[in-house]
């Protein structure tokens, strides 16, 4: 049985922090590329972070870049991501996902599982 269950969203303030977790069934975490992903209202689903398995390489979006990092607990089987210095544009629902090719991809069609979402509201 496979699961990811994301944590750790809420209401903060722009300029603040929020660490983002998901913790995965050990069948979908070990050799899986681990992504985020976040959907805002009226919009597409996007790509925000991708850390591959075994190197442990990271991507980021743009519009994230230095503010985001994403990190991985392979003994807990979960996968984090930091983000700082939060701004009002960020506000949407963050998605964990799973890539069994492990590539790394920011394609959202690139992975074959998704957790539930946690809300994420940034105000100014």
């Amino acid at each position: 049985q496979w699961q990811l269950v994301e944590s750790g969203g809420g209401l903060v303030q722009a300029g603040g922090s929020l660490r983002l977790s998901c913790a995965a069934s050990r069948m979908i975490f070990s050799g899986y590329t681990m992504g985020w992903f976040r959907q805002a209202p009226g919009k597409e689903r996007e790509f925000v972070s991708a850390i591959t398995y075994g190197g442990g390489n990271t991507d980021y979006a743009d519009t994230v870049k230095g503010r985001f990092t994403s990190s991985r607990d392979n003994a807990k089987s979960t996968v984090y991501l930091q983000m700082n210095n939060l701004k009002p544009e960020d506000t949407a629902v963050y998605y964990c996902a799973a890539d069994r090719w492990n590539s790394g991809s920011r394609s959202r069609n690139s992975y074959q599982y998704w957790g539930q979402g946690t809300q994420v509201s940034v105000s100014s």
